[in-house]
């Protein structure tokens, strides 16, 4: 067996150290007022935390900016500056479609195909990419996506659960919550967010006694089915566990720990979740009061953001 030479451990370490991440993350169009709200908000947040990580390059799309084209150019530009020893995490938040065949991101204007969109990541040199698809129908995108390399997670395990979703509710929460670390390494794997990311979906819907209707899944090894949890000896897993989507340094720790924060969190998933009850409520409801209720929930909910935004 080759002996492997310490210094070559550290060199291995200080290119990772060393490494950037590019963090792409796009709000797709809502198609309502509460979707949109609430679409914009996730990616604004993760915009803030991303923007306190270190080494780190952010692009956030919203509103009239979240077009095929200008989504287009922000991985062009990473083609043109990430180096192979960076990283790549692409969020995608909205709803997604899935004929049978093709899955495609809703956007302002033309969608986005699985598989034009996979045709870009290909060009980017970063060996270690990661997309999360947190969109209705996504599971419908891992075949296109999947990649030697690159590290699929979707809020759906199908192309057919077309239900908007809540995971990416959650998967923001990770990011924010220090429970999420759950080594305690001061960082936050892909492998934990996704884990508490799906815990906290599966709860959501046994909260409010229903049927859920999204399934998380991932896929890292580029090749095989998604699946949600890793199976005894198999490869499925690796690439999520050893890629950090952030670490718990610096500004994002004081946040992450501040009691103040982590009320106004515990605010905003109450608020969301009363939004999304009177939803699934609503055919049920006189249209005026169905109105009345969700137009005071979105504007509690508002200001809440506003203050999570000082």
């Amino acid at each position: 067996m080759k002996r492997i030479v310490p210094g070559l451990l550290l060199a291995v370490a200080s290119l990772r150290c060393h490494a950037a991440v590019y963090y792409i993350t796009v709000a797709g169009l809502g198609g309502e007022p509460d979707y949109e709200q609430r679409f914009t908000a996730n990616a604004k947040d993760l915009d803030k935390v991303y923007h306190g990580a270190a080494a780190a390059h952010v692009v956030t799309l919203t509103g009239n900016d979240a077009t095929r084209a200008k989504l287009t150019e922000a991985l062009n530009d990473v083609t043109r500056n990430a180096k192979p020893e960076d990283d790549v995490v692409l969020i995608l938040i909205g709803h997604g479609s899935f004929d049978g065949e093709e899955y495609k991101f809703n956007l302002v204007g033309p969608d986005l195909s699985a598989t034009e969109l996979a045709t870009l990541l290909d060009k980017i040199p970063a060996k270690r990419q990661l997309v999360v698809n947190t969109t209705s129908a996504s599971g419908g995108s891992v075949v296109a996506l999947q990649h030697p390399g690159r590290a699929v997670i979707t809020a759906t395990k199908t192309g057919t659960e077309k239900n908007a979703t809540v995971f990416a509710r959650y998967w923001l929460q990770a990011m924010q919550d220090p429970a999420a670390d759950t080594d305690k390494s001061g960082s936050v794997s892909a492998m934990e967010a996704f884990v508490y990311a799906d815990r906290k979906t599966a709860d959501f819907y046994s909260s409010q006694k229903r049927l859920a209707t999204e399934h998380p899944v991932f896929e890292d090894t580029g090749k095989g089915e998604a699946v949600r949890t890793i199976a005894q000896g198999s490869r499925e897993g690796a690439l999520l566990s050893t890629l950090t989507v952030l670490r718990l340094d610096g500004g994002n720790a004081a946040i992450a720990n501040d009691p103040a924060h982590q009320a106004l969190l515990a605010k905003k998933e109450e608020l969301e979740r009363k939004i999304d009850q009177l939803k699934y409520e609503k055919a049920a409801m006189e249209p005026g009061e169905y109105k009345q209720a969700l137009t005071a929930a979105l504007l509690e909910l508002a200001k809440v953001q506003q203050e999570m935004e000082k």
